[in-house]
């Protein structure tokens, strides 16, 4: 399988008469975007703004970010969610790299949503204050779930994934600045120069602890509590096979945006053939009992050591119930002879004084931390607020409350607010965007 991703580099974006791109600079007609988000009759309200790196501005409660593209030869960017069901990984894809679309909920809010400030002290906390962002500003008629504190947030989330590919559509007739190929022989068709080099395969837990479909990470559009886990090219997941779902604390969330993206795929792919054998990925899941955490676990262990794997990186999409998950997964590798390195966050409490994961064993002797959920944050007030601010205190974000006895409340009165990294917008960046290190003391 060989991917193109065909790359325009956003250097500014405006609202005008057409949506196109010529020189760097993405024009919006804004009312063809708002009718497209509008196809949706659940949408009730809906307003789009542009934000830039820098600009005063706070977004809460976010929900979702996602690349604009356009695949060559027609066919949906994200195929089995937002049209047929079609191969991916093969083929020309084109981006608009340097920007996202951002949705925001109007009004209400989740535990699975986040924060976002493009400028001052918390833009160091998310990596999507570096892009220039079409925000989406929505509210549905989804009644039964705005006062539920986990929601699936199906039409605002799907609303963004149509908006980008509206958005996208306009490079569509145009020669990329650049392409980058991503191509990976068959395992067993390598040369001998590549096969004498370690073997790596990289294994992701996207989230899809919730048994009730609509929460979880799609693949293909399939829910991924339905599945085991799975051999899967690197290639499909760049190329719009994975969707993030609406659960988990949003600092551990991993975006449509970021599985678009992921660092820790293209970091493998550059060492290929120079200091490692990257022989794939295998997709595994994240389950509720501990039966099928175990299944899941001994599945990958036989995946990996069938294809023949010196080591793997394991990365976990959450903490607490899946850091079970994550620990069988890594013991159950070592056993078998692979060995494993694990990425994930932290969660040791406020004063940082718990135990990290919820389990621990001997063999998971080599985990990269990317932080601690549970880290306070504390930041002035923004100009400019999208969304609503007292979603962050009122709708059970996880990393927000209305009250606390020593701390207050997460939003005060002049608009400044104090929150826990748990509701940073994808704020731990376990897929490799993290800048965070280690401090001793």
């Amino acid at each position: 399988m060989k991917l193109e991703l065909g790359n325009f580099y956003v250097k500014d974006i405006v609202f005008g008469e057409e949506t196109s791109y010529k020189d760097g600079i993405l024009t919006i007609n804004k009312e063809e975007a708002l009718a497209i988000v509008k196809e949706d009759e659940h949408i009730t309200e809906a307003d789009i703004a542009i934000v830039k790196p820098g600009d005063m501005v706070r977004l809460v409660p976010v929900k979702e970010a996602i690349e604009p593209r356009y695949r060559i030869g027609g066919g949906p960017v994200f195929p089995g969610v937002t049209g047929d069901l079609m191969k991916t990984g093969d083929g020309r894809t084109l981006a608009l790299k340097n920007c996202s679309v951002i949705v925001v909920g109007k009004r209400w809010g989740g535990f699975q949503d986040g924060l976002i400030d493009m400028g001052g002290e918390g833009a160091k906390y998310t990596y999507y204050s570096q892009l220039k962002n079409i925000v989406l500003v929505a509210d549905s008629d989804e009644e039964f779930e705005k006062r539920e504190q986990q929601k699936k947030n199906h039409a605002l989330r799907w609303a963004g994934m149509r908006l980008s590919e509206y958005i996208g559509k306009c490079v569509s007739e145009i020669e990329p600045e650049e392409i980058e190929e991503f191509e990976l022989e068959p395992i067993t068709k390598r040369s001998s120069k590549i096969n004498d080099l370690p073997s790596v395969v990289l294994v992701l837990q996207p989230q899809s602890q919730m048994e009730e479909l609509g929460y979880n990470d799609l693949v293909y559009g399939w829910d991924c509590n339905r599945m085991v886990p799975t051999f899967m090219h690197p290639n499909e997941v760049l190329d719009g096979a994975m969707i993030s779902g609406s659960f988990m604390p949003c600092s551990s969330k991993w975006s449509t945006y970021d599985f678009q993206n992921l660092p820790m795929i293209k970091r493998l792919y550059k060492e290929h053939g120079k200091t490692l054998n990257f022989l794939g990925i295998i997709m595994s899941n994240l389950n509720v009992a501990l039966e099928q955490k175990e299944r899941a676990a001994l599945f990958v262990a036989q995946m990996a050591k069938s294809i023949g794997a010196d080591s793997a990186i394991v990365a976990e999409e959450g903490y607490g119930n899946p850091d079970a998950d994550f620990i069988a997964c890594i013991a159950a590798l070592e056993d078998a002879g692979v060995k494993t390195i694990g990425l994930t966050n932290e969660c040791t409490g406020r004063d940082g004084g718990s135990q990290p994961l919820v389990t621990l064993d001997q063999k998971a002797n080599a985990i990269v931390s990317c932080g601690n959920v549970s880290e306070l944050i504390e930041l002035p007030p923004m100009e400019t607020v999208l969304g609503e601010l007292e979603a962050l205190a009122r709708d059970g974000l996880s990393g927000g409350w209305s009250g606390d006895e020593l701390l207050g409340p997460s939003v005060r009165e002049d608009g400044s607010i104090i929150m826990e990294n748990n509701a940073m917008f994808c704020g731990d960046q376990v897929v490799g965007w993290s800048t965070k290190t280690m401090a001793e003391y």
